[in-house]
């Protein structure tokens, strides 16, 4: 294996890129809806139950992962974490397809449920996109070798990213009463 720190650097654009380019892409995307740009799409309104469901998913794959390594399973850690990675990847996917196909839901609710469902999904939404470096530096150390520094941003990126998954089922359960 290269030197760990070239293998680091070797990917630092790529992490800098992405951390950038996948919240401005998922914006732009969020923005677009093709039934009012005149395509004949229908919409993918069965979506949102899925990708909660991939989020929930995620969040029960981290516990799993962190049991792993406190246990000493590496290998079952690191197939994990890229299954953790992998979920993620599609839930973007799915929920950016949801948006461009589909109007956005309005939460109805009223009084301080208002409140905390607001103060839930801007957490969520800013959190997810703060996540995205530490994931893919954490993952970045891991695949260099150096587990000393993969585990120290591993404690700050595991509990963000736990954070996400969960909050984005909170979400998903706290406007599905007013999915059209």
């Amino acid at each position: 294996m290269s030197n760990p720190s070239v293998v680091e650097q070797k990917y630092n654009k790529w992490i800098i890129a992405l951390s950038i380019i996948i919240p401005l892409a998922v914006a732009a995307l969020f923005g677009v809806n093709l039934k009012r740009m005149g395509f004949d799409v229908q919409p993918l309104t069965f979506l949102p139950p899925i990708y909660a469901s991939i989020n929930g998913f995620t969040a029960i794959i981290l516990v799993v992962a962190l049991w792993a390594i406190k246990n000493k399973k590496i290998k079952l850690h690191e197939r994990l974490m890229k299954s953790a990675i992998a979920c993620s990847v599609l839930f973007l996917i799915l929920y950016v397809a949801y948006h461009m196909t589909s109007d956005s839901t309005k939460f109805g609710g009223e009084g301080v449920i208002r409140y905390v469902y607001y103060f839930i999904l801007i957490t969520h939404i800013v959190l997810s996109v703060v996540v995205i470096p530490f994931v893919l530096i954490t993952y970045v150390r891991a695949l260099a070798g150096r587990f000393d520094k993969h585990k120290k941003i591993a404690r700050i990126t595991f509990p963000i990213w736990l954070y996400v998954a969960v909050t984005g089922v909170i979400v998903y359960l706290m406007i599905s009463p007013y999915y059209i």
